[in-house]
């Protein structure tokens, strides 16, 4: 494996906090245990870039790895070596119960086939986390052979070392090596240290990875994700953290997940930063009172048993996977639909989840997404990462970024959850200035992720969920801008988002030339410094051109009542003129070029769903529609809700089908000005 300039940095600024992946995964198929604790023993013995260190440190962990790691059939072998030598050291999963006729604890080691084995007071009181699904340690178990004649439990465990970083000022040292990165290079780093090659992810696979990750940065943080078999959704949740505990089909009881009423011993969302739902089509709950509890728990982070009110940190996370294609799923039904029946329609419920991850983004795991180079130890990492619940970014979006108005309260405190944890991952230390693309960034995914939520809970059928279009304004110039979700719509069909100012669909209905065929277009224009207009096509539509042109000069001639005190003459307008059908020459669509120029310059977007038709002439008449009817109905096939055309072809319409004109909202406009009024966002 040769050194890139990532790596370098890394070791650099992370010397002895870096582990070589390819390294993890050559002790994790041979030893029967989870990631993270390979990679705690490497980063004790392995982290340089020094290969005859790193030869030597290999030599150290394989050594203890072979000699305290318990394999199928070495059950007595561990055991032997206990009795005759008074203690035995071993890696293994310990977890902790109290028994009352023994007045005390006994714990369990799977690997060993021993669950009657005794441990001191002192060692659980440290170590709560055994009493609720238990972690891994390195464990020092002993043999008293008095004890075994008097109560036949001969084993005890005498030391526990838990399988994770004991130093207190991890968060200083990844906020200082934070500033050697770029955003890009951190971003690139942190998924190394999970074990993925970023080269190999698409942009929107690593969005979704750095999603994945905000359940361990921000308390009280619901996720789910849905997708693809083989995508690695859970293995976040099992490998590379011990704070995260994965809960594998089975019933989901109320004592194991909050409180048991019988001993008061808290539950798992007491215990873990993140408690995972692995394959939650399989998960079923004991009661009806169980996803009562868990509702009002997803709200609040509080549970009420008995008299008093639990308050915990525990996020929640719910992975699981679509037997068909997200196309088909949202055919059949909604994106909510794999999982239990408790679940899957109760607006109530999603509405209390902050992100739906879109799981279908990222690729099925294969040799070229895992990565050869250099990541931090999992251990430091996910210590870096709990450390992080208790801080906020939410001060970066202030003064900055405004949420839209169709936004609710809880859409609202999801966004913020959401981008507070994104930016804790690209920004450890609070000093350390957001830049504002990161900003935009965080604040487009948090949207999105939200709103895929708020369509499903529409799909079910709920009045109150209607408003779903979700937009933010940033930075000085206020200008809206609307966030979608790829999955809802081709890009070749209209949505009803308005889009960026200056762009505005139209359907051209052809011209004289026997290949100028009607169809749709939609047109993109930005304005910046200078005069003039410039077409980005090349070679450009000779038709495109002249209507144009008619649009350019009834701009700069009507200015004051198009777009009144600027002065349209002091910009240059670069048009793009994109068809979505065979018709390629964009005649006859001056009306809707004159429009987009004025949305650019106002920075006002297009209502969403609408089509603008017409031709202007350089006197500023508009110029009458020769097939209306064939407009309309190409309209209501490209997913039209308004058409705007000219009050001149009104007449036209009586021979619209019945069923075409309930199907889309017919409005007309008198002249260029009635038109852009029309066609502008409130």
């Amino acid at each position: 494996m040769e050194l890139d300039a990532l790596d370098r940095k890394a070791a650099d600024v992370f010397e002895g906090y870096i582990v070589r992946k390819d390294l993890v995964r050559t002790f994790a198929r041979q030893f029967p245990v989870p990631t993270y604790v390979v990679e705690f023993m490497l980063g004790r013995y392995c982290a340089s870039i020094d290969e005859e260190e790193i030869q030597e440190g290999l030599e150290i962990v394989q050594r203890q790895l072979s000699s305290r790691t318990v394999r199928a059939g070495e059950e007595e072998l561990f055991k032997a070596r206990a009795y005759k030598d008074g203690s035995a050291k071993l890696i293994d999963i310990v977890s902790v119960r109290f028994v009352e006729k023994e007045g005390g604890y006994l714990a369990s080691l799977p690997s060993l086939n021993l669950n009657r084995v005794r441990i001191p007071d002192s060692i659980v009181d440290d170590n709560e986390r055994l009493l609720t699904g238990g972690f891994y340690a390195e464990v020092t178990l002993e043999y008293d052979p008095m004890i075994a004649e008097e109560k036949g439990n001969a084993f005890g465990i005498s030391d526990l070392r838990p399988i994770q970083m004991s130093k207190r000022n991890v968060l200083e040292v990844m906020s200082e090596a934070r500033e050697s990165f770029s955003s890009e290079e951190w971003r690139d780093f942190i998924l190394r240290s999970i074990g993925l090659e970023p080269q190999s992810l698409s942009q929107r696979a690593k969005d979704a990875i750095m999603l994945r990750m905000v359940p361990f940065v921000e308390r009280n943080y619901n996720l789910v994700e849905l997708g693809p078999r083989g995508t690695g959704k859970s293995h976040l949740f099992q490998q590379v953290s011990p704070y995260a505990h994965l809960i594998s089909g089975g019933k989901a009881t109320i004592a194991k997940m909050f409180v048991n009423n019988a001993t008061g011993q808290r539950g798992l969302v007491c215990q873990y930063d993140v408690v995972c739902f692995d394959e939650i089509s399989g998960i079923s709950f004991d009661t009806k009172e169980g996803i009562n509890i868990m509702k009002g728990y997803m709200e609040s982070g509080e549970f009420s048993r008995g008299k008093e009110s639990i308050r915990a940190d525990g996020s929640m996370v719910f992975v699981g996977n679509f037997d068909v294609d997200v196309e088909h799923q949202q055919r059949v039904g909604h994106l909510f639909g794999p999982l239990p029946q408790e679940m899957r329609d109760d607006t109530a419920w999603m509405d209390r989840v902050h992100c739906y991850l879109p799981g279908w983004d990222v690729p099925k795991m294969n040799k070229e997404l895992t990565t050869d180079h250099f990541g931090l130890v999992s251990d430091f990492f996910s210590e870096c990462m709990s450390s992080l619940r208790f801080e906020s970014r939410l001060s970066a979006m202030q003064n900055k970024v405004r949420l839209g108005g169709a936004l609710s309260g809880r859409d609202t405190n999801a966004v913020h959850k959401t981008v507070s944890g994104l930016l804790k991952l690209m920004y450890p230390s609070q000093d350390m200035i957001v830049s504002d693309e990161d900003l935009e960034w965080a604040t487009r995914l948090a949207l999105e992720v939200r709103r895929r939520v708020k369509e499903q809970q529409k799909r079910v059928g709920s009045a109150e969920f209607r408003s779903t279009q979700f937009s933010y304004f940033i930075g000085d110039d206020g200008v809206e801008k609307f966030v979608a979700t790829p999955e809802l719509r081709s890009d070749n069909e209209i949505g009803e988002d308005p889009l960026e100012p200056g762009q505005i669909w139209t359907i051209s209905e052809g011209g004289a030339d026997i290949d100028d065929n009607a169809g749709l277009y939609r047109i993109e224009v930005n304005n910046g410094p200078g005069s003039g207009v410039r077409i980005l096509n090349n070679p450009a539509p000779s038709a495109f051109k002249e209507s144009l042109r008619y649009a350019e000069q009834n701009l700069y001639a009507r200015a004051n009542s198009l777009v009144g005190d600027r002065d349209p003459r002091a910009h240059e307008f670069s048009v793009q003129l994109r068809a979505f059908d065979a018709a390629k020459k964009g005649s006859k669509l001056g009306v809707a070029s004159l429009i987009a120029m004025c949305s650019a310059l106002l920075k006002k977007p297009i209502k969403g769903g609408l089509i603008v038709v017409g031709e202007i002439n350089l006197g500023g008449s508009i110029e009458s529609i020769n097939n209306a009817v064939n407009i309309a109905e190409l309209a209501v096939e490209k997913g039209a809700t308004v058409l705007l055309m000219p009050v001149t072809a009104r007449r036209q319409l009586y021979d619209l089908s019945d069923d075409m004109a309930t199907k889309i909202d017919i409005q007309f406009y008198q002249d260029a000005r009635d038109a852009l009024l029309k066609s502008i966002l409130d």
